[in-house]
């Protein structure tokens, strides 16, 4: 057993890893959507995705590359925000959340795509992404409702 003050502190650290890694994550990446290169392969993805298949018809090969890079780097600096605007960063987090759902679906709907390649094995890493994802946005939205922030979203009274 540890101390209960480190404890905190590892999950304290923990979370700014987390939280980081996915900003760092999606803007790098969203970036890279600009590229010839990540256009051309993310296309064969895209085309076959029961979300995504309309944007390349519409927007073109690198239309509908930078329309996912400006999804990205939007999203990793809402989750930037944590500490100015939390419940932004919680929207920013349950949005990036969505986006790695569709990222994973890739997984099934992918024709050929073997479950062995490299490919596959870098989709497969936006489960553990999703998580955290998941973990920032629940983080932020109590960090937003300690300090009182007026909510995004209203609950609606039951009865």
């Amino acid at each position: 057993m540890i101390d209960q003050t480190i404890e905190r502190r590892f999950a304290r650290l923990g979370g700014v890893v987390l939280r980081w890694s996915l900003v760092f994550f999606f803007i790098g990446f969203g970036l890279y959507k600009f590229t010839p290169q990540e256009a051309a392969g993310v296309a064969p993805l895209m085309a076959h995705s029961p979300v995504l298949f309309w944007v390349n018809p519409l927007l073109g090969l690198r239309g509908g590359s930078d329309l996912i890079g400006v999804i990205e780097i939007s999203l990793g600096g809402l989750i930037a925000l944590r500490h100015i605007k939390p419940g932004w960063s919680g929207f920013g987090s349950l949005g990036t959340a969505a986006v790695l759902l569709v990222t994973l679906s890739f997984l099934f709907t992918t024709p050929g795509l073997d479950p062995n390649s490299a490919d596959a094995g870098f989709l497969l890493k936006d489960l553990t992404l999703f998580g955290a994802a998941l973990w920032s946005s629940a983080e932020a939205f109590a960090a937003a409702r300690a300090i009182g922030a007026a909510p995004l979203v209203e609950a609606k009274p039951r009865g």
